[in-house]
């Protein structure tokens, strides 16, 4: 063999072998004879190449031998899609039907087979799963069980969901399907049956394995699924915390907690995938489900998912109104103070709440679209108003309202909020909201 493509060939390999990033079962020891076949190869044909070629030749085939075998196949690949749960219309899709690393994405699917035993009476939330050696071993993420230890269904889900416990994904493997090899066939069967068609699973809970894999269309429509078949267990997607055994658990998916309107669902990482997300808002009685593959850190996947789904929302509720309002010139305190009688008699006022002020005309918006949603009942036929009002040095501060208001629902709004210890002003304001603007 030439010299220069043993080189080739053994520095690609050994770039291959370090760049594949899968678990397996236990320690690999490689065996001595092997090993020492390896150094056979590698005295024969590397060493000799030292003495034939200059050193600045040799260090410049390393260097592409690693690129061509290290990029591909350990670079995330992006992905996104967003759609509506209901219709299934899309509002943005890039690369949506290319296989990724689904990672703990996975544990979707291991919870779609949970829920549909339980509604098929197969068990119980009550129902204790025991725990094998072998689940147990499974590495982090997982909730520390112990080999013989038990677990009920009702802690298995929330485990799942927000812990995302690789461990008790393999217990629930493991009583449903025997096996969690076993168990991974039937999810792939499962996956088919939803129409997931470029989707494989290999295991439960989205350890690393080369032959895992989902596209982001494909995980949208599980997520469908899930909210289609099982909406009375939906609503366990949006818990904020889980005990067990006296420790509290939170949330990975940070998307849940800031971005008004968010309902779940689930998050996703490993090396060779990136960070992955799949989550669902609802606002006005329409439901965006949005998937996110290979982001480059936690913090940038959520502000990509947050853009994505605020620009869905955007086309699909038109009739949002937000109003930037330019600060006015400052007036004296005796004409900010004592209006003018005229003003005061007037008929042409509206009713409005306030539900904040900031220092930054985003988390207004924020709050004011959240009180909107949540309490749309009662404030039917209101509309946004981020209102800025210019303080001293030069600072803007910006009023969270809601105008459009009778004094019934302004006062009964308020109640509400308050009894959940949240702020709220009543206003009564000139019809021309320009006056709020001082």
């Amino acid at each position: 063999m030439n010299p220069l493509s043993s080189l080739v060939n053994i520095v690609g390999l050994r770039a291959l072998s370090n760049s594949l990033d899968f678990e397996i079962d236990g320690p690999y020891t490689p065996a001595p004879r092997k090993a020492k076949t390896v150094r056979k190869i590698l005295n024969r044909d590397f060493m000799p190449l030292f003495f034939k070629f200059p050193m600045r030749f040799i260090i410049a085939v390393l260097f592409t031998a690693t690129l061509v075998f290290t990029v591909s196949t350990a670079e995330a690949k992006y992905a996104s899609y967003v759609i509506d749960a209901k219709t299934g219309k899309v509002h943005h899709a890039v690369n949506e039907n290319t296989r990724n690393y689904p990672a703990s994405l996975t544990k979707l699917m291991t919870l779609y087979l949970l829920f549909e035993a339980v509604e098929q009476k197969r068990l119980k939330f009550s129902t204790r799963l025991s725990v094998s050696r072998k689940a147990a071993n499974r590495p982090a993420s997982r909730l520390g069980l112990k080999p013989g230890q038990s677990i009920k269904v009702k802690d298995a889900v929330m485990a799942l969901i927000i812990k995302s416990a690789n461990d008790v994904a393999s217990v629930v493997a493991e009583y449903l399907g025997g096996s969690e090899r076993r168990f991974a066939l039937i999810m792939t069967d499962k996956a088919r049956k939803l129409g997931m068609s470029r989707t494989t699973f290999r295991n439960a809970s989205g350890l690393p394995h080369r032959g895992q894999m989902s596209t982001a269309k494909d995980m949208a429509t599980l997520t469908r699924s899930i909210i289609k078949r099982f909406p009375q267990y939906y609503h366990l997607f949006k818990r904020q915390a889980f005990t067990f055994q006296g420790r509290t658990y939170r949330p990975h998916n940070k998307v849940l907690k800031y971005y008004p309107g968010a309902e779940g669902m689930k998050t996703g990482y490993i090396r060779a995938s990136g960070y992955n997300l799949i989550t669902t808002v609802k606002r006005n009685n329409t439901r965006i489900i949005g998937v996110v593959f290979g982001g480059n850190t936690s913090r940038s996947r959520n502000r990509h998912m947050k853009k994505l789904l605020t620009a869905a929302f955007e086309r699909t509720s038109p009739s949002i109104q937000i109003t930037k309002a330019k600060p006015k010139r400052r007036q004296s305190y005796m004409a900010r103070t004592k209006p003018s009688k005229t003003a005061a008699r007037s008929k042409d006022r509206i009713w409005g709440i306030q539900v904040g002020a900031f220092y930054s005309h985003k988390p207004a918006l924020n709050i004011a679209r959240d009180v909107s949603q949540k309490y749309a009942k009662v404030l039917k036929g209101g509309k946004i108003k981020v209102m800025p009002l210019r303080k001293l040095r030069n600072r803007t501060l910006y009023r969270a309202r809601i105008v459009g208001l009778d004094r019934r629902n302004a006062y009964r709004t308020c109640r509400l909020l308050k009894k959940h210890r949240k702020p709220c002003l009543e206003l009564n304001l000139p019809a021309s909201i320009e006056i709020a603007s001082r």
